[in-house]
C-alpha cells in the first residue's frame, strides 16, 4: 500500500436512478479496509435503519460508521429539522475529512441533500477542491449528483435502472438490499 505521501486520492461519485450506488461504495469501503486503510462512513439520510453493511463494518477495527440522518426524508413530517440535521452532518463530515485521521471517507446519500436544497453542489465541490487532503479517497453517493460535484470528481458512475423487483411489488429483501 502506498504511503500517504506517495498516494493520489481519488474522488468517486455513484449517482443515477438505478440500484447500487451505496452498495458499490460499500464495496470500496470493505476493499480499502481489507488493505488496512482507515475508513469513515457517514450516512446522511438512513439514520437508525439497520443494514447488513453496518453490521459487517462493526467486525472491522479500521471502519468507523456514522448513520446520522433522520430517515427517509420523502416521508418527512418536519422538513426544517431534516435541513438542520443535514447541515449538522455536513459540518461533522467536513471535520472528519479535515482531521486527516482517515484514508477513505464515504458520504452516503449526500447528493440527495443537494437535490432537497439543503446545501449546494458548489458548496461541496469547493470544499473538496480546497480542503480534501490530496492523498484521501472520497466517495459520494445518491441520485442527481450536481454538475459541480461531477466536475470535481475523478470517477463518476451513473447507475441506470433497467428493471427493479420493487416495480413488480417485491419489497426490499433483507441481505440483498439492506
Amino acid at each position: 500500500m502506498k504511503s500517504r505521501q506517495r498516494r493520489r486520492g481519488i474522488t468517486l461519485v455513484n449517482t443515477g436512478e438505478g440500484k447500487g450506488k451505496s452498495s458499490s461504495g460499500f464495496g470500496v469501503v470493505f476493499r480499502a479496509a481489507g488493505w488496512g486503510l482507515k475508513v469513515c462512513v457517514i450516512q446522511l439520510i438512513k439514520g437508525k435503519w439497520k443494514t447488513g453493511e453496518q453490521q459487517a463494518a462493526a467486525k472491522f477495527d479500521n471502519i468507523e460508521w456514522h448513520a446520522l440522518g433522520d430517515g427517509f426524508t420523502w416521508d418527512t413530517k418536519n422538513p426544517e429539522q431534516d435541513l438542520n440535521t443535514s447541515r449538522e452532518i455536513w459540518e461533522f463530515a467536513k471535520n472528519k475529512i479535515l482531521s486527516e485521521e482517515f484514508d477513505l471517507v464515504m458520504l452516503d446519500e449526500i447528493n440527495y441533500c443537494c437535490g432537497y436544497g439543503w446545501f449546494t453542489g458548489k458548496e461541496i465541490a469547493d470544499f473538496i477542491r480546497d480542503h480534501k487532503p490530496s492523498w484521501m479517497h472520497l466517495i459520494l453517493t445518491g441520485r442527481d449528483a450536481p454538475q459541480e460535484i461531477v466536475e470535481v470528481a475523478d470517477t463518476v458512475t451513473e447507475m441506470h435502472k433497467v428493471k427493479h423487483a420493487f416495480d413488480s411489488g417485491v419489497m426490499a429483501a433483507q441481505g440483498v438490499e439492506f
